[in-house]
C-alpha cells in the first residue's frame, strides 16, 4: 500500500498497517521525518517499508511514488493520501490572490495526481483510495474560505483512536467513516439551519469593520485561563514552525 503524507495522523495509519503486515510505501517531503515513520512501521510489524522523498504538488514525484510501490512489491492494494496545507485569512483581506496556489497545488491536484497514477494498479487487485477529509467542506468557517473549497480538518480526537477506526474501515471496505461519529450532526446542523449557523459563525469569530480581530469573541473565549489546554492538548501543541 501508498502512503502520501505525513501529517500526524498518517504516521499513526501507517503504524496501524504495519501492525497488520502489510507492505508499505510512505511519501512526504521531509525526508528525516520519513525516514523515522518507515522505521518505526518495520518495528511494529511491517514486513517492508519504503521511504520515498515525495512532494505532492508535482506530477513527476507522485508518478514516481506508485512506480516505486509497483516496482518493489508488484501490486498496490491501498492508496492514503491527505498531505494538505490550510491558509487562513480572510478572502477579502488576502493582497496577492496567488498566495492560494499552492493549497490547490498540493490539496487538490496532488490527490488528482497519486489517483490518477495509482488508478490501474487498484482497478488489478480491487483496492481502495483512503482520503481523509474535512467538516470544514460543509461547516464552512471565516478565515478558512479557501480550504473549505479544496480540502473537504477534523475535530481533536485521539490520534491512535481515529487511526484505528481509518484502517478498519478502509479493510471493511466502507465507503464513508466519520471519526468521531457524533461529528456527523454537523451535516444536518448545516443542512437544515444554514442561516443560523452562518449567523453564529459571524457573531463568534468576526469582528465589525475597524475593530482589531483580536477583540472577536471566540479569540476572547479561547484566551481563557486554562481553556487552550482542553481544546488543544500538547500532543498537538509544537512551538517549532515547520518551514519545509
Amino acid at each position: 500500500m501508498v502512503i502520501l503524507g505525513l501529517w500526524l495522523i498518517l504516521k499513526h495509519i501507517a503504524y496501524e498497517y504495519g501492525k497488520r503486515g502489510a507492505f508499505l510505501v510512505i511519501g512526504a517531503r521531509r525526508e528525516n521525518a520519513l525516514r523515522e515513520v518507515a522505521e518505526r512501521a518495520y518495528l511494529v510489524g511491517s514486513p517492508g517499508a519504503i521511504p520515498v522523498p515525495t512532494d505532492i504538488s508535482k506530477v513527476e514525484d507522485c508518478k514516481t511514488l506508485i512506480q516505486e510501490a509497483i516496482n518493489q512489491f508488484g501490486r498496490l492494494d491501498h492508496l492514503v493520501v491527505a498531505a494538505g496545507v490550510t491558509p487562513v485569512s480572510m478572502f477579502e483581506d488576502t493582497f496577492e490572490v496567488t498566495n492560494f496556489a499552492p493549497a490547490m497545488d498540493i490539496n487538490f491536484w496532488g490527490l488528482a495526481y497519486a489517483t490518477y497514477f495509482a488508478a490501474p494498479y487498484l482497478r488489478m487487485t480491487r483496492g481502495r483510495i483512503v482520503v481523509i477529509a474535512s467538516s470544514a467542506s460543509w461547516l464552512n468557517a471565516p478565515r478558512l474560505s479557501f480550504y473549505n473549497v479544496v480540502m473537504s480538518a477534523i475535530p481533536v480526537e485521539l490520534v491512535g483512536r481515529c487511526a484505528k477506526a481509518i484502517v478498519a474501515g478502509a479493510c471493511r471496505g466502507d465507503k464513508y467513516l466519520t471519526v468521531p461519529p457524533w461529528f456527523r450532526t454537523t451535516f444536518f446542523i448545516k443542512m437544515m439551519l444554514p442561516e443560523a449557523t452562518d449567523w453564529f459563525n459571524r457573531w463568534f469569530c468576526i469582528t465589525e469593520p475597524g475593530i482589531p480581530v483580536t477583540e472577536a469573541i471566540s479569540k476572547k473565549v479561547v484566551d481563557l485561563p486554562g481553556l487552550k489546554d482542553i481544546l488543544w492538548p500538547d500532543s498537538i501543541r509544537s512551538p517549532k514552525i515547520k518551514t519545509n
